[in-house]
């Protein structure tokens, strides 16, 4: 409970925004959760499995084009569904990060910074085929994708008001969230410190350690892929930028600002970061991107464990030593 409770604070100050906010802050809260969620992806498989991905918007990217076929009827009209198009858009995700870990990790594989430029220059690779691949719109992308359908039983509930859009954005990402919290509080969580600090140890004692950084890659990827699938439904629109170098550069300015070893910092970095970016880009214009490169290096050499991770692991621990 007392790690709980700072999370429970948290979602409950976003379950009760809406009676606050105007129509534009909702809608821009409702992105604000996708990208939290983004960013507890790249949190669990760099700061939690110790492999830093270049490119997560990789995963982000394919979600989305995968939601956009399926419920636009690309594949069949009679597979138009939602709940489908999220599963599939899920499972895509998590199939090519595995096909993708594989060839990254078997053998002797590669890791530090370069697992990270190879993963950037795959994403460069595949925005420009997305840029090229026509029958998906090329460098135009997709438009009118429709938005979530969460209708059961064939009665159809389309998700077209902002708030309805908003509490259900927050109820998957609380499940996210608590779900990921859970996983790293258990035993799995402790194969995954020992993974990014001992990995000799993990296969003198006979674990395999190209399995654990199989199933953190691709649960990753699959967190980044239904993110991916929400956001298409929200915007109604993917294109290759959602794939490539642009996205997977602040991914990772997010998740460093707020800690990539905490999943509440890393969500609340997102979120604060992307507040700060259209903050900043209207007051200081284009210097906006200097300034948060200066935050962003600060960050990384007088807080490395990142600039709210910080002070929320010095609340914790107040909140423990009071508890006991």
């Amino acid at each position: 409970m007392r790690h709980s409770l700072p999370i429970l604070i948290l979602l409950g100050l976003f379950a009760v925004a809406p009676a606050f906010a105007s129509n534009y802050w909702i809608s821009q809260l409702s992105y604000y959760l996708i990208y939290g969620m983004l960013a507890l992806s790249l949190s669990l498989v760099w700061g939690y499995g110790g492999i830093l991905c270049f490119g997560q918007a990789i995963f982000f990217g394919i979600g989305g084009y995968v939601m956009a076929v399926v419920t636009k009827g690309m594949i069949s009209p009679v597979l138009i569904n939602s709940y489908l198009g999220l599963l599939c858009a899920v499972s895509a995700s998590a199939f090519f990060a595995c096909l993708l870990g594989y060839f990254l990790f078997a053998g002797k594989g590669i890791s530090g910074p370069y697992l990270a430029i190879v993963t950037l220059a795959i994403a460069i690779v595949l925005e420009r085929l997305m840029s090229n691949w026509y029958a998906l719109g090329g460098y135009n992308g997709l438009l009118d994708i429709p938005p979530l359908n969460i209708g059961l039983f064939g009665y159809d509930f389309e998700l077209w008001d902002r708030t309805p859009t908003f509490y259900v954005l927050l109820t998957i990402t609380t499940a996210v969230f608590l779900s990921l919290s859970v996983l790293m509080r258990s035993s799995y969580g402790i194969l995954l410190t020992a993974l990014k600090t001992h990995p000799d140890r993990l296969a003198f004692f006979g674990f395999s350690v190209l399995q654990i950084k199989l199933s953190v890659f691709a649960l990753s990827a699959a967190i980044a892929g239904l993110s991916g699938a929400l956001f298409v439904t929200v915007d109604g629109f993917v294109s290759p930028t959602l794939i490539g170098f642009t996205l997977s550069t602040e991914i990772l300015i997010w998740v460093a600002i707020g800690g990539k070893e905490m999943l509440m910092a890393a969500f609340l970095g997102a979120i604060l970061t992307r507040f700060a970016e259209s903050w900043l880009s209207e007051v200081f214009g284009d210097y906006w991107i200097l300034i948060l490169g200066i935050v962003f290096m600060t960050s990384v050499v007088l807080l490395p464990k990142g600039l709210l991770a910080t002070p929320l692991a010095a609340l914790e621990r107040k909140i423990g030593i009071r508890r006991v």
